[in-house]
């Protein structure tokens, strides 16, 4: 009779693994983002949030960084207009087209979020060493440009 084997964490492919990573750093990000105030703040919202910066940029641009579709991106901007997180400004290039930029409270959003993220990695450093950590992140670097080929991939829906 065959035994039944138990996966574990530890036991996934790579794909699992970096998946089971990225829940848990995801995870604290968005608890810490609560208790500092920002309760209002879900995963869907990173598509905006990891791709804008404080002069904001057009839909097409944000959603062409997120790898997603203007529709999906466009849903979560609404979401983060009617939160107060960011506001659509005429460009200044072409009056007809709009910018999405972070308000003063989606400014501070980000800012709490890099803070976050920087005390995250300070603690993985602490933990694994920071040669093994810095050698990790250039690791991920090159696994990235790896898998990616020259063609970006169609945008998916969110």
């Amino acid at each position: 009779m065959s035994e039944t084997r138990h996966i574990t964490p530890h036991d996934l492919p790579l794909i699992g693994q970096l998946a089971e990573v990225k829940g848990a750093i995801s995870d604290e990000l968005f608890a810490q983002l609560a208790e500092v105030g920002f309760t209002d703040i879900r995963p869907a919202h990173g598509c905006v949030f990891g791709h804008i910066d404080e002069d904001g940029a057009r839909l097409t641009a944000l959603a062409e960084r997120a790898g997603l579709t203007k529709q999906a991106v466009g849903e979560a901007v609404a979401d983060l207009e009617r939160l107060g997180y960011v506001e659509r400004v005429p460009d200044p290039e072409d009056g007809r087209a709009k910018i999405i930029k972070p308000t003063d409270r989606g400014v501070a959003a980000t800012a709490a979020a890099a803070k976050i993220f920087a005390d995250m990695e300070r603690r993985f450093a602490a933990e694994v060493g920071e040669k093994r950590f810095k050698e990790f992140r250039e690791t991920l670097r090159r696994l990235y440009h790896l898998t990616r080929s020259s063609a970006r991939p169609p945008a998916r829906a969110a």
